[in-house]
């Protein structure tokens, strides 16, 4: 069963996670499970950037990027190459290492 490894971050996550997860399930969904309050503004529907992470080891074992989701990490805060909209990244086979950047594109946080 693969993992997803969630580095620190400091709101979110402070101690980081190891999550035994299922291939085929989102990124996002993982972690609104596992009690990982992604910022998530549209909804998962491939809208906005604020589920954005970077993915420090496993990209290629991630879902493809659709044109869409290419399009929209364009304006996400703190793009770096292996970065991917959280809701649209599915779990394949191997593990998956990621981090929660420290901002968003999103200036007003809801019960904040």
């Amino acid at each position: 069963m693969p993992q997803l490894i969630v580095l620190p971050h400091v709101e979110l996550c402070p101690d980081g996670a190891v999550i035994d997860v299922q291939n085929g399930v989102s990124i996002c969904d993982i972690l609104l499970d596992n009690g990982i309050d992604i910022e998530h503004s549209c909804e998962k529907s491939c809208a906005c950037t604020t589920c954005h992470v970077v993915v420090r080891e496993g990209f290629n074992t991630l879902s493809e990027a659709t044109e869409t989701e290419d399009d929209l990490l364009d304006k996400a805060w703190g793009l770096e190459p292996t970065s991917r909209l959280s809701c649209q990244a599915l779990m394949g086979k191997d593990d998956v290492v990621i981090e929660i950047p420290k901002y968003t594109i999103n200036m007003v946080k809801e019960g904040h």
